[in-house]
């Protein structure tokens, strides 16, 4: 039965739209601390891997050698990481990068990005990593402002999909390209109902035992399964306004990583 066209969903709930946003907020604020660990236990480490992929698939510029010395870019090749939170894929990117590098992590919860602030001040890549308040759906930032935009496993967690799928969009310039690293679809005979099991009764035990959040947990797990398939994700994407739309599923249809370029 179709939502009535005010609501969406919130894992398995369906909740207005206006409830969605403040719902997420307080799942967030409760697990921000133990956010990145928690990714380690529930995946395996895993995440690592496809993270990796991400940040290959981006391809930011590195620094080149001339005679044992490093060149600098004449111009500094800009991401915008959002719903970056606390600034995992940042720091990969930044690590990976030339100097010229620069990222932009916008998030609405506040206690995410406070872990990215403090984590990115221990290393020393206050100039190279921005933390910013606001929200996907209405970017606080310039027309054409940034070479590639990204998100990671937030997506699904946006009220509204097709606007921060547009504010993406007008935030690119020319050229640029947009990645979006999202839980998919499992496409291996055998494997969706050990991944069912495992994603219903030990993500939550696993969040109640080391981020005193078990609900939160299971919200997560619900929102995997409302996310569109990645063929319609795809076209969400087309129906914005990007070209050359694809995807590739990874470790049988866990994940999905979505491309998509302003052209």
């Amino acid at each position: 039965m179709p939502l009535p066209r005010d609501h969406t969903h919130f894992g398995f709930q369906e909740v207005p739209f206006e409830r969605k946003q403040g719902m997420v907020d307080d799942v967030f604020h409760s697990v921000a601390r133990r956010y990145d660990l928690m990714n380690d236990l529930m995946s395996g480490g895993l995440h690592r891997a496809w993270k990796d992929a991400l940040v290959t698939t981006i391809n930011p510029p590195r620094e080149r050698r001339t005679a044992g010395h490093a060149e600098v870019n004449a111009r500094h090749f800009t991401l915008l990481d959002l719903a970056g939170g606390t600034g995992d894929i940042a720091f990969r990117v930044v690590g990976k990068a030339s100097s010229g590098t620069r990222v932009t992590v916008l998030d609405i919860n506040a206690d995410m990005l406070a872990v990215g602030r403090t984590r990115a001040t221990e290393h020393g890549l206050d100039d190279a990593i921005a933390f910013v308040e606001g929200n996907a759906e209405a970017l606080p930032f310039a027309d054409r402002s940034y070479d590639a935009a990204c998100i990671a496993f937030g997506i699904r967690n946006v009220p509204h999909i097709e606007a921060a799928l547009d504010e993406a969009y007008r935030v690119l310039r020319i050229g640029g390209r947009f990645l979006c690293l999202e839980f998919s679809t499992i496409d291996v005979p055998g494997l969706g109902a050990l991944y069912d099991f495992y994603s219903f009764n030990v993500i939550p035990a696993l969040g109640r035992a080391v981020a005193g959040n078990g609900e939160a947990y299971r919200y997560l797990v619900e929102s995997i399964r409302r996310f569109p398939r990645p063929n319609l994700f795809a076209e969400m994407m087309r129906a914005t306004g990007f070209a050359r739309v694809s995807f590739q599923r990874m470790s049988g249809g866990i994940v999905a990583l979505h491309s998509g370029w302003r052209l």
